[in-house]
């Protein structure tokens, strides 16, 4: 997601979002930030209705999603127009609102960021879930997924106690294939160098400032410690080449767990990813009792705990078609725990 804008504030990243950034030239999502003297109240049909801070009405060639506070006044302070793939984006930023004011919104603030990416996702083999990522010390890498106060913050912080762990994140996780092309190269490699490095970005705008944010390919590992670099996939190809032949030959990959920049209760936020191995639906029990789930409830379990944009039929589609993928792949347990090390413990000793 690359951010473009003529005013250096404008591009001065929150600290959730600055370890996320990367130098990079081939963004999926291109941002122009764009400061008007007022904006209009919105037009188009509405779509969607948060009930808080933003609402989402049709665009002339996409989608218009406004942004207000009742402290910024009746307008929208904020603006996005966006096309329908979610790839070229203006965000207008509404000076009115800010007029008189001593805080000033960043353009990037929540939930703006994570709006573009799951909306993005909607385009993609991939998804958004309320979950806390662990590689654990053994290099397991396992995703727990729960509602709210189902105990993923709690999962967090026992695991860190008592092991040495890698949290992608204690509260949202995307989930997305792991795409390889001809067992060799990554699916985005074509838009890279001949040498598979990727090109450092100019401006191309007169006194224009950019930021690029990703959710990166780093490979996240505790039996090592070093971070693979995503600019060198050969290298990661290369040494996987026999695995990964294999897999082509069954017709199904594997997927990747990534952190995101929003965490949760326990501040858990890592710009990295790590094969996904295991699900476990958290829910609290007793015993700490795993039962394996068949691949509707894995579906309908997982979908209940998804962020996907439910405002349009065919994004739901994409979602659970993906969801199905996943349950086709990745074993998945409903997991009743009791909050203390022992439900650590469990998940170390277990063997599917």
């Amino acid at each position: 997601m690359q951010l473009a804008s003529r005013r250096v504030r404008d591009v001065v990243l929150i600290s959730t979002l600055e370890p996320f950034r990367v130098e990079s030239c081939v963004p999926d999502i291109n941002i122009q930030v764009q400061w008007v003297a007022r904006l209009s109240p919105p037009s188009g049909r509405e779509l969607f209705d948060s009930g808080a801070v933003w609402r989402l009405h049709e665009g002339e060639a996409g989608f218009q999603f406004d942004f207000s506070a009742p402290i910024l006044g009746v307008q929208p302070y904020k603006r996005l127009l966006v096309d329908a793939g979610f790839r070229q984006a203006t965000l207008q930023m509404n000076e009115q609102s800010f007029a008189g004011v001593s805080c000033e919104a960043g353009p990037l603030e929540y939930p703006l960021d994570e709006l573009l990416i799951m909306h993005r996702l909607a385009q993609e083999r991939a998804i958004e879930l309320h979950g806390v990522g662990i590689v654990g010390p053994d290099g397991a890498s396992n995703l727990f997924v729960g509602h709210s106060g189902a105990g993923k913050s709690t999962t967090a912080r026992l695991w860190t106690s008592l092991h040495d762990v890698e949290i992608l994140s204690d509260d949202r996780i995307i989930v997305r294939e792991d795409l390889v092309r001809e067992g060799l190269v990554r699916e985005d490699d074509d838009r890279r160098g001949a040498d598979g490095l990727e090109t450092p970005c100019r401006d191309t705008g007169v006194g224009e400032l950019k930021q690029v944010l990703r959710l990166r390919d780093c490979s996240a590992s505790r039996t090592n410690h070093s971070v693979q670099d995503d600019r060198f996939p050969l290298q990661l190809a290369q040494h996987n080449r026999a695995k990964l032949h294999d897999t082509a030959k069954l017709g199904r990959g594997g997927m990747r767990m990534y952190g995101t920049p929003w965490h949760g209760e326990a501040h858990f936020a890592l710009p990295q990813s790590a094969p996904l191995q295991r699900i476990f639906v958290l829910e609290h029990g007793q015993d700490n009792v795993l039962t394996r789930l068949t691949r509707s409830q894995v579906v309908g379990e997982l979908f209940a705990r998804s962020f996907v944009p439910f405002h349009r039929h065919e994004y739901v589609d994409s979602a659970l078609s993906f969801l199905e993928r996943v349950a086709d792949t990745v074993p998945c347990y409903r997991y009743s725990f009791e909050p203390d090390e022992r439900a650590v413990e469990r998940i170390v000793r277990f063997r599917d």
